[in-house]
């Protein structure tokens, strides 16, 4: 994962294609429209990226670093481009999972 998170511009990439493919296995298989497949894929992503961002953190005094004028309990290396694109895998899953229930509850 920290290869594929090696730099912003693959990071965004990674994003935007793999967020693309959710959203159009969503509106095609399910019958989703697009503004519907965007709005509950970023409501997913949003949730999903304060579900993930505490995993794997150790804060500056864990790791004996304290950056001078910085709160001690802050993350030491916080990792938010493998985070965001962790995020996005698990969100695409749970589109395509929750756009697959939807015509079974009638909506």
């Amino acid at each position: 994962m920290k290869s594929l998170a090696g730099s912003l511009w693959s990071t965004i990439a990674i994003v935007l294609v793999v967020s693309g493919i959710a959203i159009a296995i969503a509106v095609n298989a399910f019958g989703l429209r697009v503004s519907g497949g965007l709005a509950l894929y970023f409501v997913i992503w949003w949730i999903l990226l304060f579900a993930v961002l505490p995993f794997g953190i150790r804060s500056q005094v864990e790791s004996g670093e304290v950056v001078q004028g910085s709160e001690p309990g802050a993350p030491a290396l916080p990792a938010l481009r493998e985070k965001a694109i962790w995020t996005t895998l698990v969100a695409s899953i749970v589109l395509v999972v929750v756009a697959a229930i939807f015509p079974l509850a009638g909506l």
